[in-house]
């Protein structure tokens, strides 16, 4: 039997799943493939088209469980799509003229690499996929395995990606403390903006687990330590409409009343009139390497807190962003669970030699199971019509 060269990497941005997830299936190929070759590619595709790469040596094998409380990658992340070979070019990863498909398949092939794990979004994934057809098509044997990362949760036809649910609980701790700025000032509004480009479920979660928490607090109602001042009182995501005159309207009479205004804000909510504004006052729009608009560059929370300050009436506004806090964070439980099953199946799955990507197959019962890759795609959009948001958005006022 041929030895097994093994190769992983990490791709897109990070997630509270990404060292888990390798340190994972490092420790399942060290236990039933002693013998394998192990390597991890530097910063994703970079590291494979640059080739920047690892071996995981017997001390990493022996103490891979060190890697299921970290955040981050431990062989780092970077966003590249090989079949943007403008883009790569640009980025000095490959030479004018050159495939990038072509250059990363060499490498492999030079590499010896039997198994690829790509642990990553929809990007990652379909950009995986397209790899593998690019070697099979050119007679190279390898074979791809994915596993899908992303606080987004927006991944067709995954119920649950890897990362999301740990997320959503450190968003809420984040806001726990960005909460008590309340008392900073009278007539204050806040503004947490949390990531979700076109899907609201890390938002809704956040807000969700939030206010579970809130429920178990004590307060002092005779003094300013009410629940009122602390609770929520809209949450904005990309698949609501947004009536920002009606909103301004009711949010005012809350400002009135209890002093303060709290706001979760998904940073794509919106977007699309931003960007016509932006457009309109002829400013660039900055897009990464997929065609996705950076909203770091356009900050969606200060856009909001702008059209919504002086209609309040807001003495001080706040906008604070907990994504680099919640998706660079360690796994809880719940998430690790997950991830042990799908770094399990995913070895299994690579080891019996069928691509694909791991996941809990909404399609199939919610399943998880080796998910074809033609099926994987981004944009899926969250529910709105849960019985939980709706009745969220019914006890804070907004419906």
């Amino acid at each position: 039997m041929k030895k097994q060269t093994i190769a992983f990497l990490t791709s897109g941005g990070i997630a509270p799943c990404l060292s888990a997830s390798l340190g994972r299936l490092i420790e399942y190929y060290d236990r039933f493939v002693p013998d394998a070759k192990m390597i991890g590619y530097l910063n994703g595709y970079k590291g494979l088209l640059t080739d920047r790469k690892i071996t995981f040596t017997e001390n990493v094998r022996k103490n891979v469980k060190i890697l299921y409380k970290y955040g981050g990658s431990p062989i780092g992340n970077s966003r590249v799509k090989l079949s943007n070979a403008e883009d790569c070019v640009k980025k000095g990863y490959v030479k004018e003229g050159e495939d990038p498909l072509e250059i990363a398949a060499e490498q492999l092939e030079q590499d010896g690499v039997t198994i690829l794990h790509t642990i990553g979004g929809d990007d990652t994934n379909t950009t995986a996929a397209t790899l593998s057809k690019f070697l099979h098509k050119n007679g190279y044997d390898l074979t791809v395995v994915g596993i899908p990362k992303t606080v987004d949760n927006d991944v067709f036809p995954i119920k649950q990606t890897l990362g999301a649910w740990t997320a959503a609980n450190q968003g809420a701790l984040f806001f726990e403390n960005v909460a008590n700025e309340n008392t900073t000032s009278s007539r204050q509004l806040i503004i947490h903006e949390v990531m979700g480009r076109n899907c609201g479920w890390l938002t809704a979660s956040t807000a969700r687990e939030y206010r579970e928490r809130l429920a178990k607090k004590e307060f002092l109602p005779e003094i300013l330590i009410t629940k009122e001042r602390w609770d929520i009182d809209a949450v904005y995501i990309p698949e609501m409409e947004i009536d920002l005159e009606n909103e301004a309207k009711r949010l005012k009479k809350l400002m009135d009343k209890k002093d303060c205004v709290n706001i979760f804000l998904s940073e794509g909510a919106g977007v699309d009139s931003i960007v016509k504004e932006m457009e309109k006052d002829g400013e660039t729009i900055k897009r990464d390497a997929f065609g996705h608009v950076r909203l770091d560059e356009i900050n969606p929370g200060q856009w909001f807190a702008k059209r919504f300050s002086q209609k309040l009436e807001a003495e001080k506004i706040l906008v604070q962003k907990s994504g680099y806090f919640a998706r660079s964070a360690a796994p809880i439980q719940k998430d690790l669970e997950l991830i042990f099953q799908t770094a399990d199946l995913a070895a299994k799955t690579a080891l019996a030699g069928k691509n694909g990507v791991i996941g809990l197959d909404i399609e199939h019962e919610d399943k998880l199971r080796c998910i074809e890759y033609e099926r994987i795609k981004g944009g899926k959009p969250f529910a709105i019509e849960q019985d939980w948001f709706q009745k969220m958005l019914k006890e804070i006022g907004q419906k």
